[in-house]
């Protein structure tokens, strides 16, 4: 169960994120109430979320997870660029995570 709460964590930080491009400075009200909402779920369900994990674990997670995810919609949605550096660089956050949850004691 924490796992899918963190889930729900990192798609309700991602799409307050992606909000956050469209509500210029906080400037058009319905993507800033979604900024908002986004992110207020997101820390609470975070927070549900280390109860019963590791900080360091979680926060790697969701961390990496948020960084992959939008740079990917950017890139898809938002014609961001993709450069092999930007890649590289995603593929060493992601690894990264992949490290720390090998040296977790979590189950």
């Amino acid at each position: 169960m924490p796992y899918v709460l963190l889930a729900g964590a990192i798609v309700s930080e991602v799409l307050a994120t992606t909000a956050l491009k469209f509500a210029e400075g906080f400037t058009r009200l319905w993507p800033s109430l979604a900024v908002i909402a986004g992110y207020g779920l997101s820390f609470y369900l975070l927070a549900q979320t280390l109860r019963s994990l590791e900080v360091g674990t979680v926060y790697a997670i969701w961390s990496a997870a948020g960084t992959a995810l939008i740079a990917a919609i950017g890139i898809a949605f938002l014609h961001e660029s993709a450069t092999p550096l930007k890649m590289l660089g995603i593929a060493l956050v992601i690894a990264g995570v992949v490290v720390i949850n090998l040296g977790s004691s979590s189950p």
